[in-house]
């Protein structure tokens, strides 16, 4: 590389300070409570289920590299040491772009398998494949022995401008943090806007003007970076666009400081639109990606669903975003990006890469996410006045459902230190009040968040706001020291000189031989939420490389039953290698659950392992399903007086025992009625029901009791709350059937009317558990100044584990229009727990 000036070689920053990282939850709670399942109890009156109606600061600032380039380190032996990579794509793997198929990818097609005269059978496409992940896999393990680590700055900003802007100056917002003398300007600048355009109909279907307006814009952004007082007219301080893309109201441009164009390539960039019909663009994201020096950046900028209350819309845009954003790179890219060892998950036949096939994910935009509504407008905007955030940072929907593995899984924010951007009067910095206009609570809807498969690459030096006010939302920014990679092209060649040496002194010679220690799994009894994994080792026995994958039987298309998953799915064992293991787990979750209750499906598989140019391995699985309460429907459960584990999974003998019809026995599911009843045992008083979580090994011996008839031990109140809100919610069809959301909009003058209605529709079950569980809400309401409940947040809860329950659909198919007749539901609930109308 040629010699330049201005930034030092560093080695990689430390983890990022100050940043809010939230892991996805092993057990995901129902969308709308993110504060763990509701829980309610209730004073016990009764001693048998009979009748239903009668209830029981800103980050530390670290060190910016300084200057404008990049230029190499001394000597390659200085260069950051190894670190193990995080597979940070895993929380995406469902709905992806990817070719897989539940249990992992799989690696090629059954229709290129070649079989010879002996009756071998060999696929060229996946052997290639397996062969390239080994290559892969080693030059990632020696990629320091290659590879000198250098520091950049990067900064975003963010900025919905509300179809305004002219002529105001953006320093304070680009340029505030680049020194005096611009000695921390940044190496990249990228800008984000969202409503750029009016997002009316005529500029949503036409490029009507949204061209001619992202062009301004990236004028006024280039005008300013490049102006005398940020550049001194200094060439190797201007910047240069390398790319703007627009999306209707969107627009992203970035720019990259001219000394470093030359190490910049691979550029693409794509757009989404998820608004109207969930495809046009008034809501959506652009995205570009890079390769800088030999590291990869993709930047997202968009704007999700609007509405306090569209929590679920907001989240399904970023899994439908996420998802469909895609690069065809090329394959001189991929390879490239492979012989650096430096691409992920990458060995799926394609030269197309997503958002987290990138070493480094930065999104930012207009993300509309509120402050929680259990915080009034009003106090909303007295706090956000005070500027005393800690309340609504706790309430932040965003951090809420990031915390619960909802959405942004793997992602890191700042910590929010600045007032909230959104919403303010035009050309003030007041937030919006006027009687006018409606009244909105003041939140954080503009945010800008990292993906790093490396997370100590990024160090955020700066989150925060600037006061430009021409527009109802104040700007954002944050800047951010990454650690890229620069390669050493002779160093690298020499390792992959190496390696290809070792692996061809193998190929060379015969045939490929495992040994499994084991081609029987039996797992035993599993239970309900369980998940159980065994594993098996493979060993290569022969004297050449051994290339294994899983494959499907004949006729389907997946690798293994859904009620299972396999990982890793391929591999290749050289002579002397260790074992490879491959980890067979079962999963008994609301979908299994049913059909194993309805006699449709049983826990029994076969594997096929196919050693290529070798023979199959066929690996038999089988399991028994320790039968549970959770996952079946209320209507077969109140046939049922003896505990649910006694029944028979297998329909004939269920039908010696119980007869070929059986009719209702109980009112309510018995299991309901004793959960309810102990929860009475254990008081209505306590503190925080509704936010405190479970333990878990309680949790899981509660559901042992329910399903075996055992007597409850000295279990805590909120594991109790938890499991009875899980039953609910677990059903196999939820007690309000989607068919009785209103569909009128629901006021003060035909809730009464609808309210009636809704009780009368109900099947005759589920109209006994309704009617049961409302007045048990009711019970708990009158101690509300103990344990804080509140009417609506009750009414939230019903909603939840009644109406939605466990056949919810995927929220990226919600319509407004079941949105608001969702709504309209949590609205009847409030009048029934409000009132004696039951």
């Amino acid at each position: 590389m040629e010699q330049q000036q201005g930034m030092a070689f560093a080695q990689p920053p430390g983890q990022p300070q100050g940043h809010q990282a939230y892991p996805p939850q092993q057990h995901p709670q129902p969308p709308g409570d993110p504060s763990g399942g509701p829980h309610a109890h209730m004073a016990r009156q009764h001693s048998a289920p009979a009748d239903p109606s009668h209830p029981h600061q800103q980050p530390p600032q670290t060190p910016g590299a300084g200057g404008s380039q990049l230029p190499p380190a001394g000597s390659v032996s200085g260069a950051h040491p190894a670190q193990k990579p995080v597979d940070r794509k895993a929380a995406f793997s469902k709905g992806g772009r990817r070719n897989t198929t539940g249990p992992g990818i799989l690696v090629a097609s059954r229709a290129a398998d070649e079989e010879t005269e002996d009756g071998r059978i060999r696929n060229r496409e996946a052997a290639t494949k397996i062969r390239d992940a080994w290559i892969y896999k080693q030059i990632r393990a020696r990629q320091d022995e290659f590879t000198q680590y250098k520091q950049a700055r990067i900064f975003f900003g963010t900025w919905n401008v509300n179809a305004k802007g002219k002529d105001e100056p953006l320093d304070d917002w680009l340029c505030s943090d680049w020194g005096e003398n611009g000695e921390h300007a940044p190496d990249i600048v990228a800008v984000g806007l969202q409503e750029m355009v009016d997002l009316n109909a005529v500029n949503v279907a036409v490029d009507n003007k949204s061209q001619q307006r992202s062009q301004h814009w990236v004028e006024r952004v280039r005008a300013t970076l490049n102006s005398r007082r940020n550049s001194n007219n200094d060439p190797m301080r201007a910047y240069t666009l390398l790319q703007q893309k627009y999306l209707v109201g969107l627009l992203l441009c970035v720019f990259v400081k001219s000394p470093h164009k030359q190490r910049v390539k691979y550029v693409h960039s794509d757009s989404v639109g998820v608004g109207v019909m969930g495809m046009m663009g008034n809501k959506g994201a652009v995205s570009v990606r890079l390769q800088f020096y030999d590291s990869t950046i993709c930047i997202t900028n968009s704007h999700l669903a609007a509405h306090r209350e569209n929590v679920a819309g907001r989240n399904a845009d970023f899994a439908n975003i996420f998802s469909k954003v895609s690069y065809d790179i090329g394959d001189e890219a991929v390879k490239e990006v492979i012989r650096s060892g430096s691409l992920s998950q990458w060995a799926t036949g394609t030269s197309s890469v997503g958002i987290a096939d990138h070493d480094l994910a930065f999104w930012m935009g207009d993300l509309n996410y509120r402050v929680d509504e259990q915080i009034p407008t009003d106090k909303v905007i007295e706090l956000s006045q005070k500027v005393e955030l800690e309340e609504l940072i706790a309430n932040d929907q965003l951090n809420i459902e990031r915390s619960q593995g909802r959405v942004f899984q793997g992602f890191e924010e700042g910590v929010l230190t600045f007032q909230p951007t959104y919403k303010y009067q035009p050309g003030t910095d007041l937030y919006e009040q006027r009687p006018d206009k409606k009244l909105r609570a003041p939140a954080w809807c503009d945010r800008i968040l990292w993906l790093a498969q490396e997370p100590s690459h990024v160090t955020q030096l700066s989150y925060k706001r600037s006061e430009l006010n021409i527009s109802d939302h104040k700007p954002v920014m944050g800047t951010f020291a990454i650690t890229i990679k620069d390669v050493v092209q002779s160093k690298r060649e020499e390792v992959y000189e190496e390696v290809m040496k070792l692996l061809d002194k193998f190929e060379n010679q015969t045939l490929p031989m495992v040994g499994l220690d084991r081609i029987s799994l039996d797992f035993g009894e599993v239970r309900y939420d369980q998940k159980v994994t065994l594993p098996i080792k493979v060993t290569n026995t022969g004297k050449v490389v051994a290339q294994f994958r899983l494959v499907p039987k004949l006729d389907e298309v997946t690798l293994c039953k859904p009620w299972m998953t396999v990982s890793p799915t391929y591999g290749m064992l050289i002579p002397g290698e260790q074992p490879a293991t491959l980890n067979f787990t079962i999963t008994i979750d609301n979908a299994t659950a049913h059909v194993l209750n309805t006699g449709r499906e049983v826990l029994e598989d076969i594997i096929i392992l196919r050693l290529e140019n070798g023979r199959d391995y066929y690996i038999t699985v089988t399991a028994k399903y320790a039968r549970s309460c959770f996952g079946m429907s209320v209507d077969e459960l109140v046939t049922y007086a003896e505990p649910i584990r006694n029944v028979p999974l297998d329909p004939i003998r269920r039908a010696e025992t119980q007869g070929p019809n059986p009719t209702a026995a109980l009112c309510v599911p018995k299991e309901l009625w004793r959960i309810v009843d102990a929860i009475y045992e254990k008081g209505l008083h306590e503190r925080d029901l509704f936010t405190a979580s479970g333990i878990a090994e309680e949790v899981y011996q509660i559901r042992e009791c329910l399903d075996t008839g055992a007597p409850f031990g000295e279990f805590r109140i909120h594991s109790m709350t938890e499991v009875l809100i899980s039953f609910l919610s677990n059903l196999s069809s939820p007690i309000v059937p989607r068919t009785l959301f209103p569909t009128l909009e629901i006021d003060a003058q035909n809730i009464q009317s609808c309210s009636r209605k809704f009780l009368e529709e109900l099947p005759p079950i589920h109209y006994n558990v309704f009617v049961y569980m409302i007045s048990f809400f009711r019970e708990a309401l009158l101690y509300r100044e103990s344990n804080k409940l509140s009417a609506a947040k009750l009414a939230r809860i019903c909603c939840n584990c009644l109406v939605i329950g466990s056949n919810e659909t995927n929220p990226m198919e919600e319509t407004t229009s079941s949105i608001q007749r969702r709504a309209g539901m949590q609205l009847i609930m409030l009048h029934f727990l409000e009132t004696n109308s039951i």
